[in-house]
């Protein structure tokens, strides 16, 4: 009795009581037994503030008069750098991918809702030839870097999943035999579940006797990292950079040395990959200066006339566009990010609960709060001469898996096809020639899926796949491309 009444002064404390309004009334002992345990695991001086469920404090509010477009000191476009210098960025990548200093963090704990799949997004299959998922792409790219640097180098792969990924994700590493990875440098945790909240803020009841949960976001790394001893793990492994991305990206280039030997050549703390924004009404956040430190702004954020604003060059002033591709030191994830400093965003949806009578209710529009933290929320820590991005080619860094295929961008067809305009590119570079297998003639080279929402245009690409464990990034093939016509459609393994 003395747990329940401790119980119930906590729930009044933060006007939850009615989590206990089932508590001996529906429930059998354990079951009461496991709410009252569900109930202590909350953070209540955490998650129950008002701020999280009052829209007026929401981004709904323009930030116009604080923001700031990036210094041009602490930015660098792939465009505007040269063979050599880019050729010196990856040779510092590819060394201290040899001596044991990079390791990459995934963000895998997306569910394919709105694939339509029960899988996780790294197990979906996008149609590829090969058949290859992403988790099995991203491993490959590993196991190429690796066989690249040389030296018996090694990349530590730390993937976080979610309550509902992390089991089908380990036992598909294990049926796969982790893609002939080691598996001691592949290690899998789970991010936190917190409690899901009505629009008002109460806390919503999936069952009698147990809380509605949802992840905290992929800002939610930084405290698993620590809590679950991967900051631990890589500092006895001797880890000084560390490449975080998220899993739906089929073009990503997993610890890309190029990316590594900028940010390191500049010695800074904290880096971010940027594409450039298609158009000003794209709905992508930019990276700016907010009140003179760098922040992502979602495009909700910004006024028409500020996103429309453009440079002398007749580019967007705010134009770097968050792929979430970030480069940490371990260093600075050690030191200054503090976890619990960084703030949670409210994402209204459709949340199952179970009504005053104890039934079940599947809404059907949105009826609550997930609160979620966000990766890039630890810019905030960064000193501002600490801090570079890096800009890439759309076209060849970033297609997304988001939607299923009735929808014209980021499905599972445009990231099948945005590989194959790659690869297609790749084989052409190397000088090689691709002609259509049945009709004979050879195959024009059309803009990537990313680049259009026109389907009859993008479905005429030519199938070509090239094995991440042959070429990386279009190395590697000029020996077997060069001179020679190749008939689609093009498997080079």
């Amino acid at each position: 009795m003395a747990q329940y009444n401790d119980v119930k002064n906590l729930l009044e404390k933060y006007h939850q009581e009615h989590l206990l309004r089932f508590y001996d009334d529906r429930n059998t002992a354990e079951q009461n037994q496991q709410l009252i345990d569900d109930i202590n695991s909350v953070n209540f001086q955490s998650l129950c503030r008002q701020e999280y469920f009052d829209d007026s404090n929401q981004s709904n509010k323009s930030i116009d008069e604080h923001l700031e477009p990036l210094d041009a000191s602490i930015q660098q476009d792939i465009r505007q750098t040269s063979a050599e210098q880019l050729e010196q960025y990856r040779k510092i990548g590819l060394e201290e991918i040899s001596k044991g200093k990079v390791a990459v963090l995934l963000l895998a704990g997306g569910q394919g809702t709105r694939l339509g799949s029960s899988l996780p997004k790294g197990m979906f299959d996008v149609g590829l030839v090969s058949k290859k998922t992403l988790y099995q792409i991203q491993a490959e790219r590993i196991y190429r870097l690796q066989e690249m640097a040389g030296k018996s180098a090694i990349i530590p792969w730390y993937i976080m999943a979610s309550e509902h990924t992390i089991e089908p994700t380990i036992e598909f590493f294990k049926k796969h035999n982790y893609f002939n990875l080691d598996e001691k440098n592949i290690r899998f945790f789970e991010q936190d579940i917190i409690p899901c909240f009505t629009l008002d803020g109460k806390i919503i009841l999936k069952e009698t006797y147990k809380l509605a949960r949802s992840p905290n976001g992929n800002g939610g790394l930084y405290e698993a990292i620590s809590k679950k001893g991967i900051l631990n793990d890589m500092q006895q492994r001797g880890i000084e950079h560390i490449h975080a991305y998220c899993v739906d990206n089929i073009l990503v280039k997993v610890a890309d040395p190029v990316f590594i030997g900028y940010c390191a050549s500049k010695n800074v703390e904290c880096g971010a990959k940027t594409v450039e924004k298609m158009n000003p009404g794209e709905a992508v956040g930019v990276i700016c200066k907010v009140r003179g430190r760098y922040q992502v702004v979602e495009y909700s954020e910004v006024s028409k006339e500020i996103s429309e604003r453009r440079n002398t060059d007749g580019r967007l002033m705010f134009n770097a566009g968050n792929i979430c591709n970030h480069y940490f030191t371990l260093k600075f994830l050690q030191d200054k990010v503090h976890y619990d400093e960084l703030p949670y965003h409210q994402a209204k949806k459709k949340i199952p609960f179970v009504d005053n009578e104890g039934n079940h209710v599947k809404p059907d529009k949105p009826n609550g709060i997930k609160l979620e933290k966000f990766i890039f929320d630890v810019f905030r820590f960064v000193d501002v001469d600490k801090f570079a991005v890096w800009q890439v080619l759309r076209e060849d860094e970033f297609s997304p898996l988001k939607n299923n295929d009735q929808a014209t961008r980021d499905s599972p067809t445009t990231a099948r096809l945005s590989l194959y305009n790659l690869h297609q590119r790749y084989v052409l570079k190397a000088g090689g020639k691709i002609i259509d297998g049945e009709k004979g003639i050879p195959v024009p080279l059309l803009s990537s899926p990313v680049l259009t929402s026109d389907k009859s245009h993008y479905e005429n690409q030519a199938i070509c796949e090239i094995s991440p464990l042959l070429s990386y990034e279009g190395e590697n093939l000029a020996n077997i491309v060069d001179g020679k016509t190749l008939s689609t459609p093009v498997m080079l393994s």
